[in-house]
C-alpha cells in the first residue's frame, strides 16, 4: 500500500470501518479506526481497508448507501464503473472521499468480493488537520481480530 503525506490544506477523515454480517449487524465485531486524506479516492480508502483486515487487495467491490440490502441502492461507487462492463453507479478511481462522505456519521457499506460478499460499514467519525509528518493512511485504532479472508487449506 502506497502511503503519502497530506497536501497543503489537506484535511485528514476519521473514517471507522467494522466488518458486519450480511444484515448489517456490528456488534462484536473487529473494527479499524483510519486517518486518510480527504483526497484520497475510494479506490485507495478501500486498499486501505483491506490492508488493515490483512485482506488481499484481490476482488472486484463496491461502496453502497443501502447498508442491508446493497442492490436497492440509491447512491453507489464500483470498480465495474472503471472496467469494461460499466455500472449504473460511479467510478471508484474518479472518486474522492470527500464527495462521498460529506457530513460526519454519514455510512456507506463496503461490499468486498461478490462471490464471498465481505461486508464492512464504513462511518465518517471525524474530520482533522494533519498531525506532524504522518504518512497516509494510518491505522488510528485496531480493535478484534477478523476472521481469515481464505479458509486454510
Amino acid at each position: 500500500m502506497k502511503k503519502r503525506k497530506a497536501k497543503e490544506g489537506e484535511r485528514i477523515y476519521l473514517i471507522k470501518v467494522t466488518m458486519s454480517d450480511w444484515y448489517g449487524r456490528i456488534r462484536g465485531m473487529p473494527y479499524r479506526l483510519l486517518a486518510v486524506p480527504e483526497g484520497f479516492t475510494l479506490y485507495n480508502l478501500a486498499e486501505a481497508i483491506l490492508d488493515s483486515f490483512g485482506f488481499y487487495f484481490d476482488h472486484a467491490f463496491g461502496f453502497y448507501d443501502n447498508i442491508k440490502s446493497w442492490v436497492e441502492s440509491t447512491e453507489g461507487y464500483e470498480l465495474f464503473a472503471d472496467m469494461a462492463e460499466g455500472s449504473e453507479f460511479k467510478s471508484v478511481k474518479r472518486t474522492e472521499i470527500n464527495e462521498v462522505f460529506n457530513k460526519i456519521k454519514k455510512k456507506m457499506l463496503f461490499l468486498f468480493d461478490y462471490g464471498e460478499e465481505w461486508h464492512f460499514i464504513v462511518e465518517l467519525k471525524g474530520i482533522e488537520s494533519p498531525k506532524g509528518n504522518a504518512n497516509y493512511p494510518l491505522v488510528v485504532e485496531s480493535v478484534g481480530k477478523p476472521p481469515p479472508q481464505y479458509e486454510e487449506s
